[in-house]
This record gives C-alpha cells, sequence and structure tokens, in this order.
C-alpha cells in the first residue's frame, strides 16, 4: 500500500470479530486492493481466524463509461442475498443500485409455497397471519431503495402460489381468480416498502 496508508485490525475495547464475519473494504487502487489481500491471511491468523476460501475474492466493481479499462470486470455480485450493480440515479448519475439476488428470491418463494400446499386446509385468517408476517419480514429485509419492483414481484408470486393452493383444498368448487381477489381485498397481503439504502460503494469481500 502507499506509505501514508495502514491497515489494522484490532481486537480492543470490547469489540471483537465474530466467526462469521463478512467485511467488504473498498479501494480506489488495484494496486492498493491485492496488497491488502496478500497481506489479510497472515493478520487475521494472528487472531485464530482463517478466510473462505471460497466466498472471499477481490472483483473489480468501476462504472460503466468509456474505454476497455472500465468495462473489462464484473458488472455486478451479490452480498447478504443482495445483488449490487451500477444504475443511473434520476439526475442521470452512476450509482451503486441493489436488488434480491435471484437465489435468495427463490428461496423464498419456495419455503412460502411449501408452507401454503402442506396448510392449505387450515383456516384462511391464520394462513393469511402468517403469510403476512413472512412478507413484512421479507421486506424488513430486502426493503432496501431501489428495489420496490423485486418486493412487489414477491407480492404478486406470493398471492398467486396462494391461490395455486387454495384452489386445491376440495374437488367440488375451484376457486377462480376473480373470487380470489374478493379474498385478497379481505385478506390483504402487506404492501412493500423500501427504506434508506447501505453504504454506496461497495468493492471486496473478503469472508471469515
Amino acid at each position: 500500500m502507499r506509505r501514508e496508508f495502514h491497515v489494522r485490525f484490532c481486537e480492543g475495547g470490547g469489540v471483537r470479530f465474530p466467526s462469521a464475519t463478512r467485511p467488504v473494504l473498498v479501494f480506489s487502487n488495484e494496486l492498493d486492493a491485492r496488497r491488502v489481500m496478500d497481506v489479510l491471511p497472515k493478520r487475521f491468523g494472528k487472531y485464530g481466524l482463517t478466510l473462505h476460501p471460497t466466498k472471499t475474492r477481490l472483483l473489480r466493481f468501476d462504472p460503466p463509461g468509456p474505454g476497455p479499462d472500465r468495462t473489462d470486470g464484473p458488472g455486478s455480485f451479490d452480498f447478504l442475498g443482495l445483488r449490487h450493480h451500477w444504475g443511473r440515479s434520476r439526475r442521470g448519475a452512476w450509482m451503486v443500485q441493489r436488488k434480491t439476488a435471484g437465489d435468495r428470491f427463490g428461496r423464498t418463494r419456495r419455503r412460502l409455497a411449501r408452507f401454503m400446499r402442506v396448510h392449505r386446509h387450515a383456516k384462511v385468517a391464520w394462513q393469511h397471519l402468517k403469510l403476512t408476517q413472512a412478507l413484512r419480514g421479507h421486506y424488513a429485509y430486502f426493503g432496501v431503495s431501489g428495489n420496490l419492483k423485486a418486493l412487489r414481484r414477491m407480492q404478486y408470486e406470493v398471492a398467486r402460489d396462494w391461490w395455486k393452493w387454495l384452489r386445491r383444498r376440495g374437488q367440488r368448487a375451484r376457486l377462480h381468480w376473480d373470487r380470489f381477489k374478493l379474498l385478497l381485498a379481505r385478506y390483504p397481503l402487506p404492501e412493500p416498502r423500501t427504506r434508506s439504502a447501505w453504504g454506496r460503494h461497495l468493492a471486496a469481500n473478503p469472508s471469515t
């Protein structure tokens, strides 16, 4: 690294690294980033910690721009269930944006669909309560600024799956979509909301 910069990892003052800490280190200079990646295993080893061999990586995350040196790196990466990628702000400037990672979206939908299949004969009010709790928890975690589209898609997919499994409660009468919309009016699924985004610049993901 440049002589004026020093990297220190300290466990003083009651601060300790948990066994599954996932820090994100950001560098404006590639040489600095590579030097830190070289020294991290030794520095962490002093505290009895190791870097995860597959989750620790160094990647380039420049905003798109003219010239091959600005576009040859990965355009996105997943971290803590969110896909981080470059997008335009309302004023046209490049900024880091986030949306639900594809694997996390699918995992949540499959989990809720499995719940609806197993409990499709339970009371509708109870099912609605559980689905509401699950969606609110999902919104609370993934409701970062810029991710409203993915949250609305989750709400829609859950509604479609709920309709599917309620239709299979019995063979005498099928629950048509128009009737299901009346049920949703009585038992509405919570509307998604977003909050302020996390830090704007993320690049490297060393994971212990």
